[in-house]
């Protein structure tokens, strides 16, 4: 009876111990669960954190290392940007160029050999010297002259900031004709003056670049805009018909590929005396020479692209602008009366400095610097090698003794690599292109 009672009991409280039961398994469940989340949160965070990590440090490093790959742009990197201009292109190699590198793109040199010298190696490879004229001691086949053109190209593509060379030469015509016996034949503008014919300018020059261009060479120093009966180098005395076929000239060589340049400013047809040898003075007065030799000089800056020629200055004196200085170091006819007043916005070059007419007067040291601060950005040196050291010597003399603005040097500079990245695509020219072309 007792048992019973005891029975009965139990089976009363069963349902609550039950219903205790699964609430301790539901507690349990929900206590286990919320610990996953919590430990899943903790470690969600932490694998974040650790990614940050991962992301900050991989950027670090990657920083560090494009600091340490990091190299100076050159000329061939800079000229394939396609979305910057030109003048940022150019501001962008300048501004990573030393101040001897400046200098050397001043200098167009020559030098004596069929092939590369120990002269030309010193000049491109320590003096990093921008261009170089051709004679005849440079020139004897159309392959040849090709095939010193790429040595010298890929000379100067070997220096750190691979600027190309601007290759030039006084191909004028008549007497004036390096190669004659390999080349097409090119009539004398005294000819092509009388004859009068522009078609014929034109075809001239369209040829003679055509040649130029195959064999490399970038810069024709012609056509003579000086006013002269006399002098088979001029087209003759009349300043307009002069400025009418230099005009053709021009176009007959930028169709071709070549850059012309005009010569000799302001306009040496009135002396007798060669300046090769030995200085001169022309005695006319202002009006009289912008109305006569200066008028196809002024025809050709307001008519044509100033991108399509440079103006070659002469060594001549011209009291009626400057009573000391010769034009090629006078800065009242380069800065003050080419670019100024007649708005000439190109490359000016100089003739020849290791000519008579100055090298007996002035020193090598100060004959290229005085040039670069009357205006010029291109100086001839065609000859000896000592002459060429003194003259960038004395450039970089000038600049430390605070008589030359590197201000002055990059403004010259800016024009020839512009120049250089708007005209010179090619290094490596096809040597039996040339061979069938030149003279055919």
């Amino acid at each position: 009876m007792k048992n019973r009672r005891k029975s009965k009991r139990m089976i009363r409280f069963m349902p609550f111990l039950l219903l205790l039961i699964v609430l301790v398994i539901i507690g349990g469940y929900f206590f286990t669960a919320n610990s996953n989340q919590a430990e899943n949160a903790a470690g969600n965070q932490k694998a974040e954190q650790h990614t940050d990590s991962t992301k900050n440090l991989t950027k670090k490093e990657t920083n560090q290392k494009a600091d340490r790959n990091k190299e100076v742009s050159t000329f061939s990197q800079v000229q394939k940007q396609t979305d910057t201009s030109i003048e940022e292109k150019v501001d962008d190699l300048l501004a990573e160029m030393t101040l001897e590198e400046k200098i050397g793109q001043l200098m167009v040199i020559g030098f004596d050999g069929k092939e590369i010298n120990d002269h030309a190696k010193t000049m491109i490879n320590e003096y990093k010297v921008g261009g170089i004229i051709y004679y005849d001691r440079n020139m004897e086949s159309p392959g040849q002259v090709t095939k010193l053109s790429n040595d010298l190209q890929q000379l100067a593509l070997n220096n750190a900031k691979q600027i190309p060379l601007l290759i030039s030469i006084d191909q004028e015509g008549g007497q004036i004709v390096r190669m004659r016996d390999k080349v097409s034949n090119i009539p004398s503008q005294q000819e092509l003056g009388k004859n009068g014919s522009s078609q014929a300018v034109y075809d001239s020059a369209l040829k003679n670049g055509q040649e130029l261009k195959t064999m490399g060479i970038h810069v024709n120093f012609a056509p003579v805009l000086d006013l002269s009966e006399s002098d088979s180098r001029s087209f003759g005395i009349d300043p307009k018909k002069t400025a009418e076929l230099g005009e053709q000239a021009i176009a007959g060589f930028t169709d071709a590929g070549i850059t012309a340049t005009l010569k000799h400013f302001p306009g040496n047809g009135r002396s007798n005396i060669d300046p090769h040898h030995e200085t001169s003075s022309v005695e006319a007065n202002q009006l009289d020479l912008e109305n006569n030799d200066i008028y196809p000089f002024k025809k050709m800056i307001d008519e044509v692209d100033h991108r399509s020629f440079f103006t070659m200055v002469t060594h001549i004196k011209y009291p009626a602008y400057d009573k000391e200085n010769p034009a090629s170091i006078s800065r009242v006819i380069i800065s003050e009366l080419l670019r100024k007043k007649l708005g000439y916005t190109g490359i000016v070059v100089t003739d020849d400095l290791e000519m008579g007419a100055v090298n007996k007067y002035f020193t090598y040291e100060d004959l290229g610097f005085s040039a670069i601060d009357a205006g010029a950005d291109l100086l001839l040196v065609c000859h000896t090698l000592e002459s060429q050291k003194e003259v960038f010597k004395g450039i970089q003399k000038a600049v430390q003794e605070k008589k030359l603005s590197e201000e002055r040097i990059d403004e010259a500079v800016k024009r020839i690599l512009s120049f250089k990245l708007q005209s010179i695509k090619e290094t490596n020219l096809n040597i039996e292109t040339a061979e069938n072309t030149v003279g055919k």
